[in-house]
């Protein structure tokens, strides 16, 4: 017979936690884990003129005789041409397996947990994803009506991340979704788990025409978890950036182009370049390096025309102004983006990363410290992250460009098996305690081109490949079953190595990163998901 509670309210998404086996909070990291202060969104970056992602977002082209000197000044349009990357930090140890991804035993998802392993993860008996839902005449591709793998990668089908991606996503765009999991020990509620794989991916060669990452936090990794010392760059520390005036204001194009349109600002700053150009051809500045100063001033007239011609039209970059992201046919409707922080974030974030001009972005979300002895409120929580996932992955669709999604945590949480029968609790586990030992990490692929496809001679090994180690049949992690399992450090690697992978690189990783220790070539190739779905550059 289980235990249940009755009906009560959860705790809005934004309202502050207070648990009382936690101490008063002291540090940023702990007011973030308990929603008493928002992550806000940041970017950073090394110059605001770096490689231009997306040729076909310049909504000009400038003129044929200035074209040549814009790759000699650091302004060539093709960029770098990496898949764009976008990283979910839920700070305070959010539940992810089992009751949001399916983690099961050594044959992969598939290899269900005991009963009781499933009620520790907030699955209740009538809910176990080896049984059939008698409520459901349309059963899953798995025979089971609790099991949906829509996004390729299986949910638990009343998972709150599964419903806010479905919520914000197309059909077509989740037919081209496919993802893996991997059950993984972290601490709780402490930034000190090198989650972060930011500084990693910008070495792999990701970059924006603007920026090279973008974080939410004003911190060594933007976010908030730290970044693996191996890989921590210092010159790459974020710029904050929490709202579409901050994306705006990343660039100045100067008072013309508010005085005249934006082809005539641009033809205007030609013109001073080209009668400044001549003139330097006629003096001689007595200067040893007289050529390199004459580049500069020449670079700098260019770099002025070209910021005008990419970015003079203000829908360029803001997010409050794309209409795939907000309004009747966007995202967010118009009274969600103004009512929600969190949306405006990920819409910021999302704009910069998917059209290239940042290389790649973490969003910190705060309040999943959510054991408060009911279960609607990890949903709510859950489910507003969900969505906001959903929007990455749909606004890469209608971009057009490939998207590989990760989503972490810092520790976990667990149940005691007693049920929350109010709306919100849906009739699941409450959420009564921390426990590293249920932790675990996903991540998700968007591919234009179609869904991403696993490594492995028959559809069985796909199906393994798909989760990274695995958990006991009591729910919690085997240490055993992986190098991940109980070291966050090669996490990050891991996720590394599957983002070059995706790129067909996964031959230069242990050059790239000659400090990992993942082991032999035998075992990264056991790490390894998917095949690839681009070559080096996104075409």
């Amino acid at each position: 017979m289980r235990l249940r509670r009755a009906k009560q309210s959860s705790i809005p998404a934004d309202q502050p936690l207070f648990h009382t086996d936690h101490p008063r909070p002291r540090t940023r990291r702990e007011f973030i884990a308990q929603s008493m202060t928002a992550g806000l969104a940041t970017v950073l970056g090394p110059s605001i003129f770096g490689l231009f992602a997306q040729p076909e977002i310049a909504r000009a082209a400038l003129s044929p005789d200035l074209q040549a000197l814009k790759n000699g000044c650091g302004l060539s349009v093709q960029g770098a041409g990496k898949i764009p990357f976008i990283c979910f930090d839920l700070a305070g140890g959010a539940n992810i397996a089992g009751s949001n991804v399916l983690v099961g035993g050594p044959g992969g998802q598939l290899d269900f947990l005991s009963p009781n392993g499933y009620s520790k993860l907030g699955v209740p008996g009538n809910m176990l994803p080896s049984t059939a839902n008698p409520n459901n005449t349309n059963p899953s591709q798995f025979g089971s009506d609790f099991i949906n793998a829509e996004l390729g990668l299986a949910f638990h089908s009343d998972s709150a991340f599964l419903r806010g991606i479905l919520e914000r996503t197309a059909l077509m765009t989740r037919a081209g979704i496919n993802g893996a999991v991997i059950p993984a020990r972290s601490e709780n509620d402490t930034g000190n788990n090198p989650h972060n794989p930011m500084y990693g991916i910008q070495r792999t060669g990701a970059e924006g025409s603007l920026l090279g990452l973008i974080g939410s936090r004003n911190s060594d990794s933007g976010g908030n978890s730290m970044s693996p010392a191996m890989l921590l760059d210092p010159s790459l520390r974020p710029t904050k950036v929490d709202r579409p005036s901050d994306v705006t204001g990343l660039v100045d194009v100067g008072d013309l182009v508010g005085l005249l349109d934006q082809s005539d600002a641009v033809a205007v700053m030609e013109s001073i370049q080209r009668i400044s150009d001549m003139k330097l051809n006629r003096v001689d500045t007595g200067i040893s390096t007289d050529e390199v100063i004459k580049d500069l001033v020449r670079c700098g007239y260019v770099k002025s025309a070209d910021l005008a011609d990419r970015f003079g039209n203000p829908a360029t970059l803001n997010p409050a102004l794309d209409p795939q992201i907000v309004g009747a046919n966007g995202i967010f409707t118009q009274d969600e983006f103004d009512r929600d922080g969190e949306f405006r974030k990920t819409a910021s974030v999302m704009k910069l990363v998917i059209n290239g001009f940042a290389g790649a972005g973490t969003i910190t979300m705060g309040g999943f410290d959510y054991h408060t002895g009911d279960r609607s409120t990890g949903e709510v929580r859950d489910l507003r992250a969900g969505r906001c996932m959903g929007a990455c992955l749909e606004y890469a669709a209608r971009v057009g460009v490939p998207l590989m999604l990760y989503v972490f945590s810092d520790g976990s949480v667990a149940s005691n098996g007693r049920i929350d029968d109010s709306e919100n609790g849906r009739g699941k586990g409450e959420w009564t305690g921390d426990n590293s030992s249920t932790a675990a990490s996903f991540f998700l692929v968007y591919n234009p081109a179609g869904r991403p496809v696993p490594l492995g001679g028959s559809p069985d090994m796909q199906l393994r490949r798909q989760q990274i180690g695995y958990m006991r049949p009591d729910a919690s992690v085997e240490t055993a079953s992986s190098p991940t399992a109980n070291n966050v450090n090669l996490l990050v690697d891991t996720i590394l190595l599957n983002y070059m992978a995706l790129h067909g690189e996964q031959s230069q990783f242990s050059n790239l990163f000659s400090l990992n220790s993942l082991g032999g070539s035998s075992i990264v190739d056991q790490l390894t998901v998917f095949e690839p779905i681009v070559n080096g550059t996104i075409s």
